[in-house]
């Protein structure tokens, strides 16, 4: 039977170390040159404004530039910061400053279900256009054509069961068809009130300590995706 397989990256099909290490990073450095070169593009200063107004009607770039490296320091999950760093990290992508980081279970297993004709979908708390990127260059080349559709927090944050809710409707499905995967408890527990099947992939390199027994909440737990039965 098709199944539709919604998946998480960071923790998941990538290294927490890739975001937290490198990508957050690059665009903390590159935040003052990228705005003084592309600051006075349109699409750049509707989310500079947009920004500044939510960091209390900043009016000064240099002093909003300490604001978002302060949000990035933070991992907050504003739409503004996600867009920015996107564009930021599309130009380090394009200038091999660094590639993206992809488990090799987790590609055989994408590749795999790709050609079992699986629908292969992501939701992260990174912007739709920051996804894309990451899979169209990884260490194991362009994975974009593996995916069907990209899900961010337009569709509500990722704790929510009604942003699960919101993903089916757009899927045109039912809750059930839908396989989620997440190394995050509090977003599977979220999925699952909103009728879909759970994994929990339980990596080493990112969780030390098992979490097992009353820990994994009932969720399925795997440690690689190759231990995942669909």
């Amino acid at each position: 039977m098709k199944k539709m397989i919604l998946t998480d990256i960071e923790g998941t099909t990538s290294s927490i170390s890739f975001v937290k290490d490198v990508l957050f990073p690059y665009s903390r450095h590159a935040l003052t040159e990228f705005i003084r070169s592309h600051g006075a593009e349109p699409e750049v200063r509707r989310w500079l404004d947009m920004a500044a107004i939510d960091a209390g009607n900043v009016c000064q770039d240099w002093v909003l530039v300490e604001v978002l490296r302060g949000w990035i320091d933070e991992d907050r999950k504003h739409p503004a910061l996600k867009a920015l760093q996107g564009m930021i990290w599309a130009q380090g992508y394009a200038d091999s400053e660094f590639a993206a980081h992809v488990y090799p279970d987790a590609v055989a297993a994408l590749q795999a279900w790709h050609r079992q004709e699986h629908s292969l979908y992501v939701y992260s708390s990174g912007s739709v256009a920051a996804q894309k990127l990451l899979f169209g260059h990884t260490t194991a080349g362009d994975l974009q054509p593996l995916f069907s559709g990209y899900f961010d927090t337009a569709v509500g944050g990722k704790r929510l069961a009604q942003s699960y809710r919101n993903i089916v409707t757009a899927l045109g499905c039912k809750p059930g068809e839908v396989v989620f995967l997440s190394d995050v408890i509090e977003e599977l527990d979220a999925a699952r009130d909103a009728g879909m099947a759970t994994i929990l992939v339980d990596r080493r390199e990112d969780y030390p300590a098992p979490r097992v027994g009353d820990a994994c909440h009932g969720h399925a737990r795997v440690e690689n995706f190759a231990d995942i039965v669909l």
